[in-house]
């Protein structure tokens, strides 16, 4: 399955909407009480279109049951990951990582087989969304723990991307499989914030819930277009073209939050779009 140019659209649209609410939750107080919001918002969207989708076939529900888990497990690695490490170093180290274990993964559990100039494509792209975490320095020059959770958490992104890609294609009905993901995907989360920081969610929802909103349909958009791309074409590349969030998010740092847009994310930048142009020359 190669990369359409409609898939492309569809992602690079996605990784806009990722960047956006991830600057949402850059900018909040709780992370954990911030993600729960933007999930169980997520979740209430996804609850109301359930009437009107097909239910995922039968073979699929195995996949939403994982892919429930393993998002879970991300979000909790990811905040251990920003416990130990900068924003700026950790996140994009786990972004830019996380396509090319999908790229292996794919080839073993789909039988996917990325042309060659699409593969150089992919990396392409990781290696621009990479070298920003070397921005202030090795990522790993004071403690090696943030390291390791970016690791994990590259792990976690990757075996989600590769379960949805599986189920979404087994589900018989792409929106059934988005609605019926995110109406369950937030359970967890949000149990565990009630339970942990029932004091901060309360206050959360009370003092950000226009965040709250608007980020919980940015995250939903996101995740389910890439869904959607991922039930047309090869799940490695929609995976790197996902991670150009990244580059998104440094824009928009830049725009409105006032960051330095240096040679680094402009080397970055420059990298990713030439991997965006070889995955779209495997069309061909």
């Amino acid at each position: 399955m190669t990369l359409t140019l409609e898939a492309a659209g569809l992602v690079l649209l996605a990784a806009l909407f990722h960047a956006s609410w991830n600057a949402l939750v850059k900018t909040s107080g709780d992370r954990l009480a911030v993600l729960a919001m933007l999930n169980g918002v997520g979740s209430v969207i996804a609850l109301l279109a359930l009437p009107f989708v097909v239910v995922p076939a039968q073979e699929s529900w195995v996949y939403l049951g994982a892919s429930i888990v393993l998002h879970s497990g991300y979000y909790f690695f990811l905040i251990g990951a920003y416990r130990f490490g900068d924003l700026s170093h950790v996140y994009p180290l786990a972004r830019g990582l996380s396509p090319l274990v999908v790229a292996g993964a794919a080839l073993i559990f789909a039988g996917e087989i990325l042309p060659p100039v699409a593969f150089i494509g992919v990396l392409l792209a990781c290696a621009g969304i990479v070298s920003l975490s070397f921005d202030r320095g090795p990522p790993w020059r004071s403690d090696w723990r943030p390291l390791l959770f970016a690791f994990g958490t590259a792990a976690f992104i990757a075996s989600y991307t590769i379960v949805d890609g599986i189920g979404v294609r087994a589900a018989g009905s792409v929106a059934g499989y988005i609605a019926w993901l995110f109406a369950l995907d937030a359970i967890p989360i949000v149990v565990v914030a009630w339970i942990l920081r029932r004091r901060e969610l309360r206050w959360t929802v009370r003092a950000e819930w226009k965040k709250g909103v608007v980020g919980g349909m940015l995250a939903l958009a996101a995740y389910g277009l890439v869904i959607w791309a991922m039930s047309l074409a090869a799940m490695a590349a929609v995976s790197a073209l996902r991670e150009t969030s990244v580059i998104f998010a440094a824009l928009i740092g830049t725009i409105l939050l006032k960051e330095r847009f240096g040679k680094l994310r402009i080397s970055a930048a420059v990298t990713v779009a030439a991997g965006v142009v070889f995955m779209n020359l495997a069309r061909g």
